[in-house]
């Protein structure tokens, strides 16, 4: 039986979680899933353009572990670009740090401590806000039990 490995910390939830070919019914596209700590180590690394030793830092993780991360990522990725496959973030065992709050009606983005419940938009008073953070948390809960 596979261990489970150590909780990976992530800042925040992705904006988005699903990329696919334009102008192709998601019904005709594989699908290729990227977990959210390979999500963290792509934007810890090549968005941000932190060293892989800092990045692993921010992670918690050790050195050739966020290596391994990084790699597996950006493979997945280059499938989904090169077979034109829908690329799918999931979750996996992390913590995150913050959430983002994100008005449906306006399209403020706020990024807000992990358990901050969700109010109306400081922006537009709108009550149609998302926890971007929620799909996650929620997975983790079912992973749990």
């Amino acid at each position: 039986m596979k261990k489970p490995y150590r909780t990976r910390k992530v800042s925040q939830p992705p904006l988005f979680t699903n990329f696919k070919p334009s102008g192709v019914q998601r019904k005709f596209l594989k699908k290729t899933e990227l977990s959210i700590d390979e999500f963290e180590a792509i934007r810890l690394a090549d968005y941000l353009g932190l060293e892989h030793q800092e990045a692993a830092e921010k992670m918690h993780v050790s050195r050739p572990t966020f290596t391994r991360l990084i790699k597996k990522a950006r493979q997945r990725i280059a499938q989904a670009i090169i077979d034109g496959m829908e690329l799918v973030i999931v979750g996996g065992n992390i913590e995150l740090a913050h959430s983002i709050h994100h008005c449906q009606d306006c399209g403020e983005k706020v990024q807000q401590p992990v358990k901050t419940k969700t109010a109306p938009c400081g922006e537009c008073g709108s009550e149609n806000v998302n926890n971007l953070a929620e799909p996650f948390i929620e997975q983790q809960m079912k992973d749990k039990k």
